[in-house]
């Protein structure tokens, strides 16, 4: 387990349901918060090596786990529509968090406090009667006060407006071919035909690299195979980057498919609340979620503190879902739509702009200037429904 094992029963406090990103982080916003209503016990059926994973995200703060960013990076670099531009971030920087390095800074929250823990077990139940039990599957029953749920989302949802299927292979180059000080976000070099798509090269060092082949999809259509993903990166390599075969390996690769929801269902429902990629803090448009994560564990330790509840969390507001829902609306319906915005939305000296707007932290004014350089046909008819 990731915690220090939790080997007692659970009557009140709070019970988070996955170890995962979310549910982590959670924990250590919790530890570091006092006041908390009792225990706090991570159950997670450790199916999922959390170690394995890494995450990336901009952001301006700093936040409770800065110490789990490993790499941090201030510039960046976009290729779409015929221009290759590397953008400074401004006061964002974008961070690389691996598992272990997460793991780490959550225990120096954690360890310290004597009733916050983990235990192996896979949920079987949740009833959320006037106080909720937890069954799993070996016959226990924990009775927390508060259930964070952070299991999901489901690769299939029946409200998602599109999907996001992607896949992510480890590169060894032989000759130097990655700047190890620029991450490229967008490079639309790729087949648009059938569906709007980009690959995303995350550097390690010059002969390092992470490389996704991402693409956004209807919701109801079938996903993206591997292998076809993977013919999609070798393309790239030959035909854009000039790479010839046999000149780099394929390592390690994860393939997933992840819905994309504007509008995400209620979070709560009596003492259970959803947090992570559960809650929809996947956000639609951009498929990032770290930051959003963080920000919401944040504010759920400090309503605890504050309150003795969760709920006194931000609100989002509802023009952000919309905008989300007209961005995928038009890519569905004309996939070569993503790179023309793209490539006027990082038209500029800065990405920063639009970084803020991705962050859900601009005002309407901010928007209304960056709207104007946009192409306005198709997102207008993603907003009315025409």
């Amino acid at each position: 387990m990731s915690l220090r094992t939790w080997d007692g029963p659970l009557n009140g406090g709070i019970a988070i349901l996955g170890g995962g990103l979310s549910g982590l982080s959670l924990a250590a916003h919790l530890a570091a918060t006092p006041p908390r209503p009792g225990p706090v016990v991570v159950v997670d059926d450790g199916v999922h090596d959390i170690t394995a994973a890494s995450w990336a995200s901009w952001t301006r703060r700093t936040g409770l786990l800065e110490s789990a960013a490993t790499e941090v990076f201030d510039r960046m670099r976009v290729v779409a529509g015929g221009h290759d531009r590397t953008l400074a971030l401004g006061d964002y920087r974008y961070r690389v968090v691996h598992g272990a390095a997460l793991v780490a800074a959550v225990r120096r929250h954690t360890d310290p406090v004597p009733d916050v823990g983990s235990s192996i077990g896979r949920v079987v139940d949740v009833d959320d009667a006037q106080r909720p039990c937890v069954v799993l599957d070996d016959g226990r029953e924990l009775r927390p006060d508060w259930v964070f749920d952070a299991r999901g989302p489901v690769e299939v949802d029946s409200r998602a407006d599109a999907a996001l299927d992607f896949l992510g292979v480890r590169i060894r180059a032989d000759d130097p071919l990655f700047d190890p000080h620029v991450p490229v976000l967008f490079d639309f070099r790729t087949d648009q035909t059938d569906r709007a798509s980009f690959v995303y090269v995350l550097p390690t060092d010059a002969h390092h690299a992470l490389v996704e082949h991402v693409c956004f999809l209807d919701p109801d259509t079938p996903g993206v195979p591997a292998d076809v993903h993977l013919a999609a990166i070798r393309v790239y390599f030959s035909e854009v980057l000039g790479v010839a075969e046999g000149t780099y390996e394929i390592g390690a690769s994860e393939h997933a498919r992840l819905p994309l929801v504007a509008q995400p269902a209620e979070r709560t429902d009596g003492r259970m609340m959803r947090i992570g990629a559960a809650a929809g803090l996947l956000k639609a448009s951009s498929g990032y979620a770290y930051e959003h994560i963080q920000r919401d564990c944040e504010a759920i330790a400090r309503s605890f503190a504050q309150h003795g509840h969760p709920f006194d969390v931000p609100k989002r507001h509802n023009r952000f879902a919309r905008y989300d829902r007209a961005l995928l609306t038009a890519v569905l319906g004309r996939p070569s739509f993503l790179e023309e915005l793209f490539a006027a939305l990082f038209a500029r000296g800065s990405a920063a702009p639009v970084l803020r707007f991705l962050d859900e932290d601009t005002s309407l004014r901010d928007e209304t200037r960056l709207f104007a350089a946009l192409p306005a046909g198709p997102l207008i008819r993603g907003l009315t429904g025409r």
